[in-house]
């Protein structure tokens, strides 16, 4: 088969065994170096966005996908705006809310709670909390019963469980103006769920929504509606869509609006994981500069007969090019391979390094993760796999133009 003299004099210098051991050694480190940090990156990358899928899931499991405000005078009749808000284009459900800040006491234990009132068939359109329950059931939060579903850290830290009964305070405006006591009611716990987040598990309490309007005080409406979409990650627009449609003052947040925080805490971890990890591509690349100075050093003799012979310096350049193509190529597709196969099954993967060594990456009594998640995403993959492979691309030029700059006397001067 025919090859053009330049790529077959490199892939000869890649395949031969009589260049120096060090020179052979140097140039394994370097592809090898350039597998470990494509296949790290690809790993991290995609269990960081795991993660990220994961924490989305639960914050959307209570908060649901937006929540929309509107003035007092309209959710008075919160069934229409319900109707109005269901027939935006994009919308899966909606559901009023009520939100009571309280402090929950039992045995004197206290704890500053939110007091989460709902409509239980309404919930189920819009949030997966029933998903999440633990014990009990929604169906016991009706209107005047005075039950209420517990997260699982606040029923540690009052001592509370099932068919215990809590003393919820509201500091009500009007009672506090005229005798300065605050609201006193005593609700019975039908429930205990676990989401997984401190925030939710260990301050959220959840009852009826009759029942969170009757802490609020008298004249007391709904707080606003919770909002589900079609698409989770079209939530900002359709929550534009719908303050559009109903208007009168409506605002609407979206989850990427009340979460922000958690997110961009995410994408810096990321961006930082990326630059570390990407240092490591860069000292490989370093090690292939290094290697390729000293195969130029090596062949300078041979350079310098195939000058003579008529090979022209962008062949010579092409020489070397191919070896550090090569060097490079090789180590990004073994990175790419071993990632995605550890990104795929890192399910798998640790559990048997577990039992190996013994020891927990997830810590059942410390995390509410289990399993560690993993989401390989096809853009990332890609972008990761080009960027290592310009850092060796780049790291090839210069010795492939110094080898290039061989002078055919001055390297057989002394031959």
């Amino acid at each position: 088969m025919f090859h053009p003299l330049p790529i077959f004099v490199g892939l000869r210098y890649v395949r031969t065994r009589r260049q120096g051991f060090f020179v052979s050694f140097i140039s394994w480190v370097s592809m090898l170096g350039v597998c470990v940090g494509v296949a790290a990156l690809i790993t991290i990358i995609s269990v960081m966005n795991g993660f990220e899928g994961e924490l989305r899931s639960r914050l959307v499991a209570l908060t649901a996908h937006a929540s929309l405000a509107a003035p007092p005078a309209a959710m008075a009749d919160w069934t229409r705006l319900v109707d109005r808000a269901s027939a935006v284009p994009g919308v899966a459900g909606a559901a009023p809310y009520a939100d009571v800040q309280a402090m929950a006491g039992r045995e004197g234990r206290l704890q500053p709670v939110l007091m989460h009132g709902i409509d239980p068939a309404a919930e189920r359109r819009v949030s997966s909390i029933e998903q999440h329950l633990q014990e009990g059931s929604l169906d016991d939060l009706q209107a005047g019963a005075r039950n209420v579903v517990i997260g699982r850290v606040l029923s540690w830290q009052l001592g509370a469980d099932v068919g215990d009964q809590l003393t919820v305070m509201v500091p009500g405006a009007d009672l506090l103006s005229s005798g300065g006591r605050p609201k006193l009611q005593t609700f019975t716990v039908t429930g205990i769920f676990e989401v997984g987040l401190q925030d939710h598990d260990g301050s959220l309490a959840l009852i009826a929504l009759d029942d969170a309007v009757a802490l609020i005080g008298h004249g007391a409406v709904p707080s606003g509606l919770r909002l589900r979409f079609d698409d989770v990650m079209a939530a900002p627009e359709r929550g534009r869509a719908v303050a559009a449609a109903i208007g009168g003052g409506t605002t609407v947040r979206d989850w990427t609006q009340e979460h922000a925080a958690y997110f961009r805490a995410i994408r810096i971890e990321k961006t930082m994981m990326s630059l570390i990890l990407m240092l490591v591509v860069a000292v490989a690349a370093f090690n292939i500069v290094a290697a390729l100075v000293m195969v130029v050093n090596e062949k300078r003799s041979d350079i310098a007969i195939l000058r003579t012979l008529g090979l022209a310096r962008s062949s010579v350049l092409g020489v070397f090019f191919t070896q550090g193509l090569v060097i490079g190529a090789v180590g990004t597709l073994l990175g790419l391979g071993l990632g995605l196969l550890i990104a795929y099954n890192v399910s798998d993967i640790v559990p048997v390094l577990e039992r190996l060594f013994r020891f927990h990456v997830m810590d059942p009594s410390v995390y509410y993760i289990t399993e560690i998640p993993s989401e390989p995403r096809a853009g990332q993959v890609a972008t990761i796999t080009l960027l290592a492979f310009l850092l060796t691309v780049l790291a090839t030029i210069y010795p492939a133009l110094r080898g290039a700059a061989t002078e055919p006397a001055e390297a057989l001067r002394y031959e």
